[in-house]
């Protein structure tokens, strides 16, 4: 059993997208970011950066007892070694995958997360910010469009790790959206994912435990969020 520590956001979303393609079985433990629940000291034990997903696998492959593993990025790589599944053991092709996980949770990840910062919860309209991580985003965007160019997937042929993690990622504001037209090929690619069942079991997790997800956020959950 693994116990899942998770909030509806894109780096939760990537989690529970695997969790559902490879058929573990875990159990839900909610972390209200909003509420502050990622600072509660129960929750710094297992993640020490009072940031969400982390995980606690209370059957490790390598024995012993439980195994904590928290940034997204990491419960990703522990998750595809646990299960054999999703990263490639021929070492071309798993680092292929590895490049471009590094390249979401390096890049991808950071710069959407200050493009929806600014445009979306910052108190003030700061044009330099919009501007410097809109353009950031849109040339991530090119630069994933351009390696889907006759590529089912981001690396090689095959569903990956790699996929989990940026597809979360894409066009993640609504409040805030990206025109998608310059970008053919991550269109062509996100509807795929997005109609996986796993993909919609994952995403239906999200309401359930968020019932007010996709309402604006009060003062208190932004100071929650940004001010501490």
């Amino acid at each position: 059993m693994i116990d899942l520590y998770y909030w509806p956001t894109p780096n939760g979303h990537k989690v529970t997208l695997l969790l559902e393609e490879a058929g573990l079985e875990y159990a839900v433990k909610p972390v209200d970011i909003g509420a502050g629940d990622q600072f509660k000291p129960e929750f710094l034990e297992i993640s020490p950066n009072n940031k969400m997903p982390a995980i606690v696998d209370h059957e490790p492959v390598h024995g012993g007892g439980p195994q904590s593993v928290f940034e997204s990025g990491a419960i990703l790589l522990y998750l595809a070694e646990k299960t054999g599944k999703f990263l490639p053991e021929e070492p071309r092709a798993r680092i292929e995958v590895l490049e471009w996980l590094f390249w979401q949770v390096a890049g991808q990840g950071p710069m959407s997360g200050q493009y929806g910062h600014f445009n979306v919860y910052a108190p003030e309209k700061i044009q330099y910010a919009i501007d410097r991580y809109t353009k950031e985003v849109q040339r991530l965007m090119k630069v994933l469009d351009t390696r889907l160019g006759g590529r089912e997937f981001i690396a090689g042929d095959g569903y990956s790790i790699a996929d989990m993690a940026v597809f979360p990622w894409i066009n993640a504001y609504d409040s805030a959206p990206i025109d998608m037209a310059p970008y053919p090929n991550v269109v062509r690619w996100h509807e795929a994912i997005a109609a996986r069942p796993a993909t919609a079991k994952a995403y239906a997790l999200g309401k359930q435990v968020n019932p007010d997800l996709g309402k604006p956020m009060t003062e208190e959950q932004k100071k929650n969020l940004f001010g501490r």
